[in-house]
């Protein structure tokens, strides 16, 4: 059976934060003393519940995302991926990715983390110059980022994302510049630079930073990429750009439509099952605060689970699902990926892709979009929601 589904990956939540960003719309929660301890149990009885649905397939990755995974011991790790190992197939070649916060990180720690099995890490940096991460909210300084870079490389990993910000409230083409260039001298083997936008439920929704103008974020956007390929990192996604070969396995398994298992406090996964020969592809979601997630016992029916929401996703949405994913990779996917992922005939979008193509806003021979279909993202996705 395993053959016909797309690959699967885990998603692990850490909900906890010394401090909440005033950017930050994820499930985050400061102020509270992290119950260590029980919240690895839960997350143990949450993997369980959703086995069934690894259908024989190893992982292509693990991410522990938050919050921030770094606030947790090495022991922590080591105790989880061994669970994790016992129940799942494990490769040589899996992607085992820990968010670390700069300010939340010790030499020690991160030699802990390389023997728990994890082989890397993504560095939330943001920025180096104190005013911008002074204004982000961050509890790191520039300085701490570097460091945490040396400790890492140390500790022997020398595979690592840095996450960086543009767009920032006074920043300007020569300072967006700067920081792009000290991130690209501490030698990543990927980068995450994208636009601060101003999300609901966060305190920048409440209270708006004056950002720059619409001129200002195409000028930094484009002289942000001219550096960063004259430095030999491929924009492979929106707003990813690696090395060679360095592409993030996880986020590429998400583009590419596959499966994830997401467990955690507000965690979500995606899953294909084979019912009556017939691919059904199903989103659901975990209880969000940590509290109640710690808390929760098990639904027995129809397998024990942490779930409270659960959808199956119907044929008619599966295209923009697709394609929502799909193009945002800069190269896209093959054609017959559409069918492979979606169990539905590409002819179902002859239409669409007809006219999309003579806008001169999608490749011919392969479900991506051309350079300029890239800048209007937005409404290439709009004209498959209407499908």
């Amino acid at each position: 059976m395993s053959a016909n589904l797309p690959p699967l990956s885990l998603y692990v939540h850490l909900p906890w934060c010394v401090k909440k960003c005033p950017y930050c719309d994820f499930n985050s929660h400061t102020g509270q003393e992290i119950p260590e301890a029980a919240y690895l149990e839960q997350l143990k009885k949450d993997l369980l519940a959703d086995v069934v649905f690894a259908n024989g397939r190893p992982l292509r990755s693990i991410f522990f995302g938050g919050g921030t995974p770094s606030l947790m011991s090495t022991f922590f790790y080591q105790d989880f991926l061994g669970f994790v190992g016992q129940h799942l197939e494990l490769r040589s070649d899996t992607e085992i990715t820990l968010e670390a916060n700069p300010g939340t990180t010790e030499a020690d720690k991160f030699a802990g983390y390389r023997d728990a099995g994890i082989n890397r890490l993504s560095l939330g940096v943001q920025s180096f110059q104190p005013a911008y991460l002074e204004t982000l909210g961050r509890i790191h300084s520039g300085a701490d980022a570097i460091r945490a870079v040396a400790q890492a490389k140390q500790a022997g990993f020398e595979n690592f994302n840095l996450d960086l910000m543009h767009g920032l409230p006074g920043q300007d083409v020569k300072a967006a510049l700067s920081d792009l260039q000290q991130a690209i001298d501490l030698s990543p083997t990927h980068l995450s630079w994208y636009q601060l936008t101003i999300e609901q439920n966060t305190e920048f929704y409440r209270h708006p930073p004056v950002l720059p103008e619409d001129d200002a974020l195409w000028e930094i956007q484009q002289a942000g990429v001219e550096l960063l390929k004259d430095a030999g990192f491929a924009q492979y996604e929106v707003s990813a750009f690696s090395r060679p070969d360095r592409q993030a396995q996880h986020n590429l398994n998400y583009w590419e439509f596959g499966d994830y298992l997401g467990i955690g406090a507000g965690a979500h996964g995606k899953v294909t099952q084979i019912i009556e020969g017939q691919l059904s592809i199903q989103r659901y979601r975990k209880t969000r605060l940590p509290k109640d997630y710690l808390n929760a016992t098990y639904n027995l029916q129809p397998q024990p689970s942490l779930r409270i929401g659960e959808e199956t996703i119907g044929p008619q949405d599966l295209p923009f699902e697709f394609m929502m994913n799909a193009l945002r990779l800069t190269a896209g996917v093959p054609e017959s990926a559409f069918q492979q992922r979606t169990g539905l005939p590409l002819s179902d979008l002859t239409a669409t892709l007809v006219k999309l193509r003579k806008q001169g806003l999608l490749q011919e021979v392969r479900l991506a979009t051309t350079e300029k279909g890239l800048l209007f993202l937005n409404d290439v996705l709009a004209a498959f929601a209407e499908e």
